[in-house]
């Protein structure tokens, strides 16, 4: 008969298999390092990243490691060190990517150690990259503006032409009532 779990043990292995879960169930993960950050810090960061729809969890270096390794993203578990936090969303990772970025250059202790996009691992500097973009909505009225300014010339080109037409017609009027 097996040895009953202790409570650490029972703790890591819901941790993990909720990391595990969360990670190959959410489109964007972040793994950040801080150090020397203080709790207050980190709840403003929280409360930051709440409002953007993303998560963050802290865990032990190992039970990080195992989680990704149980995600199936070895690659991702080599960027993890030290006080480590998983930041999980479904939301847009331009935006959340804002939010860490920032926070790393305000604060000296936190570093954004790597990231998945999507299913692909991203390094450091991509996900700088991916902050300066602009957010979705940005980039959508961006897309509906290119696709509509071909329709209001097309537009503005037939209302000139009948104006035109208007404006000839309502000439020979002046001009045949004189």
């Amino acid at each position: 008969m097996a040895a009953p779990m202790k409570i650490g043990q029972i703790f890591r292995q819901k941790m993990s298999s909720s990391i595990s879960e969360g990670v190959k169930t959410q489109g964007t993960t972040f793994v950040v390092s801080f150090r020397g950050i203080s709790s207050a810090k980190m709840n403003v960061l929280r409360k930051d990243l709440k409002r953007k729809k993303a998560d963050v969890h802290v865990a032990k270096t190992s039970v990080s490691r195992i989680a990704l390794k149980e995600a199936k993203f070895e690659t991702l578990s080599g960027y993890v060190s030290g006080q480590t936090a998983l930041v999980l969303s479904n939301s847009d990772a331009s935006e959340v990517s804002k939010i860490l970025v920032k926070f790393a250059k305000d604060y000296e202790g936190f570093v954004v150690q790597g990231g998945v996009l999507n299913g692909d691992v991203l390094n450091p500097d991509q996900i700088k990259t991916l902050s300066d973009l602009p957010s979705r909505e940005v980039l959508l009225a961006k897309l509906m503006g290119t696709m509509n300014a071909p329709l209001v010339r097309f537009a503005s080109g037939l209302n000139a032409k009948t104006r035109d037409f208007m404006s000839i017609l309502k000439q020979k009027s002046e001009k045949g009532g004189s």
